[in-house]
């Protein structure tokens, strides 16, 4: 009597590592990967910061060096957040020319403005006194309509020291049209703009708050997503290409791989996602304690980010990933 055997073996394609390698249908390279990095007034000397380990608080000196490394390591740019001594209502060191983000954008451009993107955070929270993402209204809300006034302000300053590409992260209605706007008004059509389109109310965000030293009161659930929403982030990502957007955001990553891939799906820009702070402590965390396997874990979470459709990941491991990805 004939044996029956499987008449499909798709274990053939799994054999040995190099067949692996051909049949993979996700690949990451250096240039898909962008590097946060946050630069704080006032310190001499680069420090850890607590809940990120092996991440820094840079102060201007230690920037060049990062940056540096970062196009040598072939990334494809770095996003920069700053960190003020002193914070006001308005948030006034946002469009100071010589306030911290505008003096690190000078810093960056000037060394590597060639050789990848620099890119800087549009938003207020950091040099708010209250944490928020925008102006506050006298009943306390945020005011969306003054806050859009900020961002073009903020828009033109971060233009003028050098930034190439701007990321929209506070989540006001027309944010983008209105920078838009702004921009081509004053000569700067040139400037791209990324539209932090989905970004959502996550407790994941923890780390950041930490990282840029928060003054937050209360919570930004009326104007980040809602965490149990998925059609609504799709939504935004539509609203925010048809206001000009060239890129579009998803944020956090890893528990937002559906909407990612909606938005992924529909965009006729680029989609990029951002593997944010707690899904980073995390990882390391865990690989501290010897619960899993570091270096696999981490290419495995940009792998699942990458399939599930984003063309592009902010991560605070892309140097360190690139020189992976380059040694192999």
């Amino acid at each position: 009597m004939t044996a029956q055997f499987p008449a499909v073996r798709p274990r053939r394609l799994r054999r040995s590592e190099p067949v692996r390698r051909l049949m993979a249908e996700t690949r990451l390279d250096p240039a898909q990967l962008v590097l946060p990095l946050f630069v704080r007034e006032g310190f001499a000397e680069p420090r850890p910061i607590v809940s990120m380990p092996g991440v820094l608080h840079h102060t201007l000196d230690s920037l060049r060096g990062a940056v540096t490394e970062a196009a040598s390591a072939g990334l494809g740019g770095v996003m920069l957040f700053g960190i003020p001594e002193q914070r006001d209502a308005l948030g006034s060191g946002a469009t100071d020319p010589d306030g911290i983000l505008n003096r690190a954008t000078r810093v960056a451009a000037e060394e590597v403005g060639g050789d990848l993107v620099v890119q800087t955070d549009l938003c207020l929270d950091e040099f708010t006194d209250h944490g928020h993402c925008g102006v506050l209204a006298p009943d306390g809300s945020v005011d969306n309509d003054a806050t859009l006034e900020r961002y073009r302000d903020m828009a033109l300053a971060q233009a003028e020291a050098g930034s190439q590409l701007l990321g929209l992260s506070g989540m006001m209605d027309g944010q983008v049209a209105a920078v838009r706007e702004a921009l081509d008004g004053a000569g700067r059509s040139d400037v791209l703009l990324l539209g932090y389109a989905a970004k959502y109310a996550s407790a994941f965000f923890g780390p950041f708050r930490d990282a840029v030293e928060s003054a937050l009161q209360g919570d930004r659930r009326t104007y980040q997503l809602d965490p149990a929403n998925r059609r609504e982030g799709r939504r935004e990502a539509v609203l925010d290409i048809e206001e000009g957007a060239d890129v579009v955001m998803v944020k956090p990553a890893m528990s937002y791989l559906d909407v990612l891939a909606d938005v992924a799906a529909t965009s006729p820009v680029p989609v990029w996602a951002y593997q944010v702070s707690g899904e980073y402590a995390m990882v390391e965390a865990a690989a501290a304690n010897g619960w899993i396997e570091r270096e696999r874990t981490i290419l495995e979470t940009l792998t699942g980010i990458r399939r599930a459709g984003a063309d592009a990941v902010l991560t605070y491991w892309a140097t360190e990933v690139a020189g992976w990805l380059r040694g192999r």
